[in-house]
């Protein structure tokens, strides 16, 4: 069963789609790893990161977009969650991604990242995306810089402190593959 009306989008190794109740427990065990989720805000106890999950689902249906689950082609397993995030307090749509236990190092984030941004762009309107970064995840840093994102500025996120706002290049100073065009 899907919990929200997002669309089904594919790019070459993945699917992204509607968060499933399959994909609770994959989500929560991120989100209660104090390793993997500091950058993300991770929480300490299963019940909180429930809760996020519940407002993942809820995101989607007072904003129109959200998070989706970034499921492998070749296995069908949920291999983490990207999308466009703007919650209460943010400064504006955050493009976001989290990659699983077992999936980094395979080009997972990016190709997830770039689709749902090219998503953004041309089904949703925006004309502008950020990425907002806890100081010191330098591989969320290259990321961010690998799809064209720039930094902008610091400024105080209202759950996490202090973050670093990347700034992604508009749909035109993207070419047609998605790849940045004037920063390449």
């Amino acid at each position: 069963m899907t919990l929200t009306a997002a669309p089904t989008l594919h790019s070459e190794n993945l699917i992204l789609r509607s968060h499933m109740a399959q994909d609770i427990e994959p989500l929560i065990a991120f989100l209660t790893d104090p390793v993997r989720a500091k950058g993300f805000g991770g929480y300490t106890n299963r019940h909180d990161a429930w809760r996020w999950v519940a407002l993942s689902v809820g995101h989607w249906h007072i904003r129109g977009y959200g998070y989706f689950t970034i499921e492998d082609r070749a296995t069908g397993a949920p291999a983490g969650i990207t999308g466009i995030w703007n919650p209460d307090g943010w400064p504006e749509p955050e493009l976001g991604w989290v990659v699983f236990d077992g999936f980094e190092g395979r080009g997972v984030a990016f190709e997830a990242a770039a689709r749902a941004r090219d998503w953004a762009y041309a089904d949703l309107g925006f004309t502008t995306l950020t990425s907002n970064i806890v100081p010191g995840n330098t591989r969320s840093i290259r990321l961010a810089e690998r799809l064209g994102a720039r930094f902008e500025r610091r400024y105080e996120n209202v759950h996490m402190g202090e973050d670093l706002l990347y700034r992604h290049p508009g749909p035109a100073e993207l070419d047609g593959d998605g790849d940045v065009g004037a920063y390449a």
